[in-house]
């Protein structure tokens, strides 16, 4: 694979230019804030759990990796942008799991399992989707069809368990549907909006996960469930 062959797949980008896409590339500061926000709470309620603080840092690489993807542009860089909102996504649902839903665990290897290999999946489909020639109606949007699932989820089992948290859960997952709607419509608006929509999914993605983050710093951390099922079974 060529780690320097170029990638062009967004209306702002029209040279091969660092600063080409300077809207997309800036807008990715809406990862760090969410960051800076959930460090803030999270000292506020001196929560020193390693794997949350972990996602915080997560979440603001995610705003370093897709500002190198839109600067240099290529496959390189494609991969620094993609394997952290991936790595996120993985650690998120793992930690979200253990520590709102009880679960104990033993259970966690199972589902980190199958994350692991979604995830895996997913992110070969995306490789196997920028070397294609073939035009993307939903400008790459599909790989992130899994998220959106589970974040419908997790809003839906929020609310039917009335989480404390459940308005904050749906929405981000309200928020992550509209972002990828600008996503979507990046490349398919450009005649009529040359600037392009991709930044909008930066801004509101950067929110969805601040979003996320907070319901992970706000909620109590929950007593493992399955014993106590087996115990009643």
């Amino acid at each position: 694979m060529d780690w320097s062959q170029a990638v062009d797949i967004y209306c702002e980008r029209t040279s091969s230019a660092f600063w080409a896409e300077p809207i997309n590339a800036l807008s990715n500061a809406a990862f760090p804030l969410a960051a800076l926000w959930a460090a803030v709470q999270a000292r506020r309620r001196h929560i020193t759990a390693p794997v949350v603080w972990l996602l915080i840092g997560m979440a603001a690489l995610i705003g370093a990796g897709s500002f190198l993807f839109h600067t240099f542009a290529n496959a390189w860089s494609e991969l620094a942008d993609t394997l952290p909102i991936w790595s996120f996504v993985a650690l998120f649902t793992f930690t979200a799991v253990h520590r709102i839903g009880g679960v104990r665990p033993g259970r966690l290897v199972a589902i980190a399992l199958t994350v692991a290999a979604a995830v895996t999946a997913i992110f070969l489909a995306a490789g196997e989707g920028t070397a294609s020639a073939a035009p993307d109606p939903l400008n790459g949007s599909g790989q992130y069809a899994p998220a959106v699932i589970a974040l419908a989820v997790f809003a839906a089992l929020s609310y039917r368990r009335r989480h404390p948290m459940w308005r904050w859960i749906a929405a981000a997952t309200t928020t992550f549907m509209l972002s990828l709607g600008f996503r979507t419509a990046d490349m398919a608006l450009c005649a009529a909006w040359p600037l392009g929509t991709h930044f909008v999914w930066h801004i509101l993605n950067g929110l969805m996960i601040g979003l996320l983050l907070q319901v992970l710093v706000r909620s109590p951390v929950a007593t493992c469930t399955d014993t106590a099922d087996s115990a009643n079974g």
